[in-house]
């Protein structure tokens, strides 16, 4: 376990990132967590905390990613759908993703936590691992621009946009798949609800349950949403298993 008082190699991390700050402090402050900066604050001063860590970049820079993201699919995929594009777009910028990407580019390495944090395995969590993707690319937005901007997601996710397509992108979001199917039955929208929460903070499983006019399934994951669109691919599979059935069910006419 890292010490949270030890600094960053700020040095080391710019050159992982292929990008210099000319502001360092937007640097620091994009891989500062919450739990650090109220260690370092009055207690109850929300406001200075804020000023520390980097749900702000956070926020910002999951806008930035989007339109980085937006534009090159729009580049690459010149005649595809709306659908189509929002489909890549939802798995190129999803949790999952950018977790994957943090990891390859050891960020986690770089994080200041809070000491509870820091016990709790936080530089091994998806969820804040893609929140410090997308901090520094809110970062990098306001020291360099957009281009900027731009350059290191394209480096930070180069494999993802180079491998991205509309027929695997389709396949892997199921949520949508379950609700295109369903409207073009003209039957109402599926609905998802939480239904058990099991284990500790750091390794929470999480049961979701999708209903829908013609019956429900559950799902699990380790967030909401992974067990939503766990719950939605067995929904998928159970009416592929259904219509299989009904078809052997089925008189028709025999082949001889």
């Amino acid at each position: 376990m890292k010490n949270p008082e030890t600094i960053p190699d700020l040095d080391l991390l710019e050159t992982v990132l292929t990008y210099t700050f000319k502001d360092r402090a937007l640097l620091e402050r994009a891989i500062t967590h919450r739990s650090w900066a109220h260690e370092k604050v009055a207690p109850g001063d929300e406001r200075q905390a804020r000023k520390l860590h980097n749900e702000s970049l956070e926020f910002l820079g999951d806008s930035v990613l989007g339109l980085v993201v937006s534009n090159y699919l729009c580049n690459s995929y010149p005649g595809g759908t709306e659908g189509e594009l929002s489909r890549m777009k939802h798995r190129l910028v999803s949790a999952p993703t950018l977790a994957k990407a943090s990891q390859g580019l050891k960020l986690g390495e770089f994080l200041r936590f809070g000491r509870g944090e820091e016990k709790s395995g936080g530089r091994q969590k998806n969820a804040l691992l893609a929140d410090v993707f997308e901090a520094i690319t809110g970062a990098i937005f306001l020291d360099g621009g957009l281009e900027a901007a731009t350059r290191f997601v394209c480096h930070a996710l180069q494999d993802e946009l180079e491998g991205a397509d509309p027929l695997s992108a389709a396949k892997a979001d199921y949520k949508t798949m379950l609700q295109e199917r369903l409207q073009a039955e003209r039957r109402p929208a599926p609905r998802y609800a939480v239904i058990e929460t099991l284990g500790p903070p750091h390794q929470r499983i999480f049961h979701v349950e999708v209903s829908w006019d013609g019956g429900s399934i559950q799902g699990e994951g380790h967030s909401i949403k992974s067990a939503e669109a766990a719950a939605a691919r067995a929904a998928l599979e159970g009416m592929k298993l259904d219509e299989s059935e009904a078809l052997l069910e089925s008189p028709g006419d025999t082949p001889c």
